[in-house]
C-alpha cells in the first residue's frame, strides 16, 4: 500500500517512454519488446534514444531496463504515459 492509501496494480499493461543516452538502431525494436525507437542527436551532444510503447506489466518494464543496462545504455528518464490504475478505479 502506498502513502495515499490506494493500492496500485503493477500487473496491468501501460504505455511507457524510456530515454537512454546513446544510439540504438531501429532494428533493436524486436529484441526490446517491439517498442518504437527514435534517436535525436543535438549538435555537440551525445545521442539520446527514446523507446515508446505498450508494456504488459511492470515485470516487462524491468526486463527492458535490465536489457538496456546490460547494453551499457545510461538511463535518462522513464515515463508512464497513461495513469497507473488503482484497485479503486480498476473495476470501473
Amino acid at each position: 500500500m502506498n502513502r495515499s492509501g490506494k493500492d496500485f496494480l503493477f500487473d496491468l499493461p501501460g504505455r511507457y517512454r524510456v530515454h537512454v543516452q546513446g544510439y540504438l538502431r531501429a532494428s533493436w525494436s524486436s529484441q526490446l519488446s517491439d517498442l518504437a525507437i527514435t534517436v535525436q542527436q543535438p549538435v555537440n551532444q551525445q545521442p539520446v534514444t527514446t523507446l515508446t510503447g505498450e508494456m504488459r506489466d511492470q515485470t516487462e518494464l524491468l526486463s527492458l531496463l535490465n536489457a538496456l543496462y546490460d547494453m551499457g545504455c545510461p538511463l535518462i528518464k522513464v515515463e508512464r504515459l497513461d495513469a497507473l490504475p488503482t484497485i479503486e478505479n480498476s473495476s470501473r
